[in-house]
């Protein structure tokens, strides 16, 4: 059943490997040229597996420690997880012990697999998207560990190197505006980041964004069934 399992979630992880790899080793190389060891990059893909977080991190390391500060910014960085775990309650019932480690493991792209791929009829769903979610994890720790290890021997500027998370998910907005005719969802998010982002500035705007765009998408979704329920 677990190799099953394995065999069929391995081939929706290799796109994400690439990706994980290269931005992992990014993060590594960047810690190491800031000065840490090997196992800060290690420890903290490892415990805190969350791309963007890890790279604020850095810069939380090396100022003045505000506990109340670091709260509200992972709170910030990460709040889309909030809806991520709203959207998953039906999908990790009944998987057992393995909630509680697809629980800590969600990131983006392991939600967007496990979210959107039905496996096999023979494999166990609670084993197939704990694989996914322990080779996406294992994925960056590598990378992110490989990168720490080859800045000790390769010397390069790494200036402007913490933008390749925001590179990464322009290409994913990208890609997802491609592959749909309706851009409705996609304009709104980026309108409602737009208007936050001019009101609340860039080191608040997320939150208020996301609240924005939910709220904004009640609003169509409650539209769109009262005209569904008139044209009957």
């Amino acid at each position: 059943m677990k190799r099953k399992a394995f065999q069929a979630a391995f081939p929706h992880t290799i796109p994400i490997a690439v990706g994980f790899l290269f931005l992992g080793m990014s993060y590594g190389f960047l810690m190491r040229s800031k000065g840490f060891s090997v196992f800060y990059p290690m420890l903290i893909s490892f415990f805190i597996f969350a791309g963007s977080m890890e790279f604020v991190t850095v810069d939380l390391l090396l100022s003045a420690f505000h506990p109340g500060h670091a709260f509200f910014l992972a709170l910030m960085v990460n709040a889309r997880h909030l809806f991520y775990g709203i959207s998953m309650l039906g999908k990790y019932k009944n998987v057992g012990w393995k909630k509680l480690y697809l629980i800590y493991g969600m990131c983006d792209e392991s939600f967007t697999v496990n979210c959107s791929v039905t496996p096999p009829p023979e494999v166990d769903r609670g084993w197939f998207m704990f694989f996914v979610t322990l080779l996406n994890q294992a994925y960056w720790v590598g990378g992110a560990t490989l990168g720490a290890l080859l800045g000790y021997v390769v010397r390069f500027d790494t200036k402007g190197i913490e933008f390749v998370m925001t590179a990464l998910f322009v290409v994913m907005f990208l890609n997802q505006w491609e592959e749909t005719k309706n851009h409705r969802s996609a304009l709104t998010g980026l309108g409602c980041s737009i208007l936050c982002l001019m009101v609340f500035g860039s080191g608040r705007f997320i939150l208020p964004a996301m609240a924005l765009i939910i709220l904004c998408f009640f609003i169509g979704k409650k539209k769109e069934v009262g005209e569904k329920e008139r044209g009957l």
